[in-house]
Order: structure tokens, then sequence, then C-alpha cells
């Protein structure tokens, strides 16, 4: 059978039909949810590299020695609402999955682009990607934000990328050093005269958006500490290296930052593992939006995710549940083309990283589009308006949907805000406000 996919696959690209269209980010489904569709804004797109110096060097470290350091380096591109009128480009050189194939993705985000002037900064959303991953995994999210109003940054992580991808124990470690580091950094340019952020970006107002190991980040980010016991697995971080992210510690403390007002955390890893238990995740402080499909093997849900969202007692959390779902819900975009086929170093095919065996990958796209536009546009922008599409009924299945012919809705219409008629079928908001 991969054979013959990898036979047809071929065929396609070589008598040129798997074309552009094949790799397209920005795709908007007819049935997707009302605010899943892009923003008002044209979209530049910049790759900036950034030096995080005086690193610990999570690769040569050895034990009973002094941990080595270094100047850790960071690829991350830039997403902007920009002054011109033109919509569409290409991100060139991508890898995917096989860290050897190299291929164009096409979207909304013209490089280069001229940034738009406000009269007021832009909120700023940072996006930090699974292990491995890379910075484009989630550009189909990254050009609806910054479409709407948002300067987004998102990270390729030294040591997790798909081409250099080295020992976990550096994705442990740098996580949510990495995601505090860019935050930094752009609030740094935000104010550098020189730069194109100067007066574009607000990073005092910021968001985060974490997938499985990003999402493991951005737990530790939000504020919960890592148990003991995680900080001494010999699979894990060496020589200690992950203590200064245990629960309660001042270390720990020290890593929270209150330019972070909302985060969102898909999948997030590490619950299943033993990385967190209730007291860590009490610390948790800063609002946060939970996504997940229920059937997710890699993170868990009952003893992951959801587990996550309901320990996180001392915060307000949403939890959105993709039913039957793996873990590849919501997060990467579409598998590009290339993917379709074999690759040499892997037992599996390339497309099974981007894709989920139940849902369509645009469909998942969309829905969270529609969702982190409310929840970021309430958190971040202060657009009480938004509140509507996220008070609805919990299971989207128990919705009646009753509107009049003009469209009004009839007193006993319970259907989720934004979807149409028959489309939320499959999907689960769940709610828990502080202290509960």
């Amino acid at each position: 059978m991969r054979k013959l996919l990898y036979v047809a696959v071929m065929a396609m690209i070589m008598s040129g039909t798997a074309s552009a269209a094949d790799n397209r980010v920005d795709g908007l489904r007819p049935d997707a949810p009302e605010l899943a569709a892009p923003g008002d804004h044209a979209i530049g797109v910049r790759t900036l590299e950034l030096v995080n110096k005086g690193q610990v060097d999570i690769l040569k470290v050895e034990a009973g020695k002094p941990l080595p350091q270094y100047d850790r380096p960071l690829t991350v591109e830039v997403w902007y609402p920009s002054d011109g009128t033109n919509r569409g480009g290409e991100y060139k050189d991508v890898y995917i999955r096989d860290g050897q194939t190299r291929v164009t993705l096409y979207g909304q985000a013209v490089r280069d682009a001229a940034p738009a002037k406000p009269a007021q900064a832009f909120p700023l959303v940072i996006i930090s990607h699974g292990f491995p991953g890379n910075r484009f995994l989630l550009s189909h999210l990254a050009e609806n934000l910054a479409s709407k109003g948002y300067v987004v940054a998102s990270i390729d992580h030294t040591d997790s990328t798909y081409h250099d991808k080295a020992a976990f124990g550096s994705t442990l470690v740098n996580r949510p050093l990495d995601q505090k580091f860019v935050l930094e950094e752009m609030d740094r340019l935000s104010k550098d005269t020189s730069s194109f952020l100067n007066g574009l970006v607000n990073a005092e107002t910021a968001g985060l958006i974490g997938y499985s190991m990003g999402g493991y980040g951005s737990v530790i980010t939000a504020g919960g500490g890592v148990t003991e016991a995680s900080t001494e697995y010999s699979w894990g971080a060496p020589a200690g290296t992950l203590k200064r992210m245990v629960a309660g510690t001042d270390e720990h403390e020290s890593l929270m930052d209150g330019r972070f007002k909302a985060i969102v955390s898909i999948a997030p890893w590490g619950m299943n593992t033993g990385f967190w238990d209730a007291k860590g995740l009490a610390g948790i402080r800063v609002p946060m939006f939970f996504i997940a499909g229920s059937a997710d093997d890699v993170s868990g849900y009952e003893n992951g995710t959801q587990a996550i969202f309901n320990n996180a007692v001392n915060t307000d959390r949403y939890l959105l549940t993709f039913e039957n779902a793996n873990h590849n819900a919501a997060a990467p975009i579409p598998a590009p083309i290339e993917s379709w086929q074999p690759a040499e170093g892997l037992d599996f095919v390339p497309f099974e990283h981007y894709a989920d065996a139940v849902w369509d990958t645009v469909r998942m796209n969309n829905i969270t589009q529609h969702f982190v536009t409310a929840y970021f546009g309430e958190k971040l922008k202060g657009n009480d308006g938004m509140q509507s599409y996220l008070d609805i009924i919990e299971v989207a299945n128990d919705g009646v949907y009753a509107v009049e012919k003009d469209g009004t809705p009839k007193p006993e219409h319970t259907y989720w805000t934004g979807f149409q008629n028959r489309t939320a079928k499959g999907l689960k908001l769940e709610h828990k406000s502080k202290g509960k």
C-alpha cells in the first residue's frame, strides 16, 4: 500500500498536478466558523536571528563537571500587519518531518513588506512548536492572527527542529527559557529605533501558543512547576539541569513574567510521564485555553491535557476537545504534498506527523483560528464582544439550532455562536473559573 501511495504521489509531482495549492497554509473551508476568516490587515513576514548568550549547553553536560555554556542561537519568524494591500507569498526551503526534504509553502504573507504604522502598537503572540518541529508548523495560525492586528513571533527551538533534532534534555530545559527570551527580545526591539518592530509591537500585552513540547514549556511559563522526580529521569535533562523548573523554588518563580496575559496550550506534553502533579499545577496563574484530541496517545488526554486543565485551579481556563482526534489535533499545517511519500530514515510516512485519522486538518485549523481569535481578542485586546463565542453550551452535540428565516435566533437556540448549522459536531468546550 505504501509503495502504491509513493508511486501515485511521485506521478502527481512529475506530471505537475501536485501544485502550489497542495502546500497552502491559509485554507478556509466553506463550513469554517465565523472568526476563522482572516482579518482586514495585509501581512508582512521577516526572519530574525537571535542569540541568547551564556546558556547551559545541555548537549555537552557531563556529570561531575562544571556546566558548559554557549551562546544559544534562535531563528524566529515574525508576522505582522503591513501597510500594503498585496496578499500572497512563499515560504521557501522549509524542512518537513524527515529533516532532509525542503519544500515551498504558500500563504498570505508578503516577505519584507513595510510594516503598518498603527496609532497604538499591536499585542504580541509567541508560538512554540513541538518536538521535533519548526517555526512554520503553526504558520496558518500566525498568518491569521497577524491579519487581525497582532505581531506573531514563531521560534525555531535549537536542538528541537526537524533538521537539528538532538538530545531531548535540551528541549526539556530550554523551552520555557526560549519563550521568555524571545519575549524579552521582542520587547527590546520594539524600543529600538533601527528595528522594523519599533512602535509596532506591544510586548507588555503578550500571548503564548505552545504545541506539544511547546505546550510543556507553556505550562512552566504560566507558573506550573515540574516534579522533583522528573528532574532525575535518566532519559531527561542531565545533571540536575531541570531543577530550576521545580515547583516552589525561587529559580522557578524567577521565570514568571507578567507580560504574558493569556496562553493557548495545545496538547501539552508531560502529565502522563510524571512531570506535573497537583501541587505544581496549582502554581499556574496565567489564564489558559487548552486544546486537545480525546484520543491523544502522545500527551494523553484524561491523564494528560484534561488532567492539567482540571488541576490548574488557581487560574481561569478553558479546554476545547476534538472528539476522537489524536495528538495532531488543531496545531499542524496541512501535510505538504512532499510528505505523502516514504522518507529515508523514518519508519513512518512523514504525512502522519501532520495529519489526523479522523479530522480534516484544514477543518481543525479553522476551528482553532476561530477560538484563538475569540480568546486573544478578549484577553489581549479587551474586546468584550468576543465572550459570546466562549460562553456556549459545553457539548456541541447538545446544542439546538433554531433561527428565524432572517437568521434571528429563536428563544430555544443554543447552538455554538459563530458556527453554521450541523458544523459543531464532535466538539466540547469546558470552562472552569479560578478556585474550581
